[in-house]
């Protein structure tokens, strides 16, 4: 049997075969060599495989972010401190307290003739001496009065003062010569040579149960206190070697009521 005679490929036959052939090849070799994330085994990738800047902050596990920013490192010294501000607004201002209790600050002054030379006020004399309410004999000298009040100056203070203090203090007067020494500066020798500084002074009030009983009608009450003037060795004094003293009353003065002095 005489076979077919095969002609000779003409040029543009096998260049259409060569394109197909390249065109099938590189389909399957791009499909070939396509690799998924399941195809990439752990710690196949590593730092030289990836170009710098090609991984941003957004594409890592936030682990491994707060790994790379490590451990935070020791505080900085304060700063400077910055201008002061703005004064703020005025609080409203709060309710008024209660009244307090009124507060030391009554006082009077009494001279060598018994009687009351200065005061805040309110204060009166009940007896001074034993002379000013005429507790004397018919001859003049002083009468014997049961309780010492002969010597002792007995004032009224128009308030109960068993919740006030009492201080009272001599005067000095270095203008008068009460012993005729010529010496008024307080620096003769001797005791009692300077009347005109020297001597002692207690007060109390009067009506203390047990303690202290003031003996002229009227004064044994707690309205009423006592101041008892001496020398420096305890004797009265008299009328050339009496001296002027200070009276401060402290303490609550809340129960006091103003009366004019007499």
């Amino acid at each position: 049997m005489k076979l077919p005679r095969l002609s000779k490929p003409t040029p543009s036959f096998v260049i259409s075969v060569l394109a197909l052939t390249v065109a099938l090849g590189g389909t399957s070799a791009y499909a070939m060599n396509t690799i998924g994330a399941r195809d990439i085994k752990n710690n196949a990738v590593q730092s030289r495989h990836i170009n710098d800047g090609a991984v941003r902050i957004i594409d890592m596990n936030p682990n491994a972010v707060r790994r790379l920013q490590g451990q935070q490192g020791p505080a900085g010294a304060q700063g400077p401190a910055g201008p002061q501000g703005e004064a703020g607004p005025q609080g409203e201002t709060g309710p008024e307290g209660p009244q307090g209790p009124a507060g030391a600050g009554r006082w009077l002054l009494f001279n060598a003739d018994g009687e009351i030379e200065a005061q805040s006020g309110g204060f009166e004399v009940l007896t001074a001496y034993d002379v000013v309410n005429n507790s004397v004999n018919p001859d003049g000298t002083p009468a014997t009065v049961p309780g010492g009040a002969v010597g002792n100056v007995y004032i009224d203070a128009n308030e109960d003062l068993s919740d006030n203090g009492i201080v009272v203090s001599i005067a000095l007067q270095n203008q008068v010569d009460q012993n005729g020494d010529g010496v008024m500066n307080g620096r003769a020798a001797g005791p009692d040579n300077n009347p005109e500084f020297s001597g002692e002074i207690t007060a109390t009030m009067c009506g203390i149960a047990g303690i202290v009983g003031c003996a002229p009608v009227g004064a044994n009450n707690t309205n009423h206190f006592v101041v008892s003037p001496r020398m420096s060795d305890g004797s009265l004094t008299d009328a050339n070697t009496r001296k002027r003293f200070y009276v401060i009353i402290s303490g609550d003065s809340s129960d006091y009521t103003p009366s004019p002095a007499r």
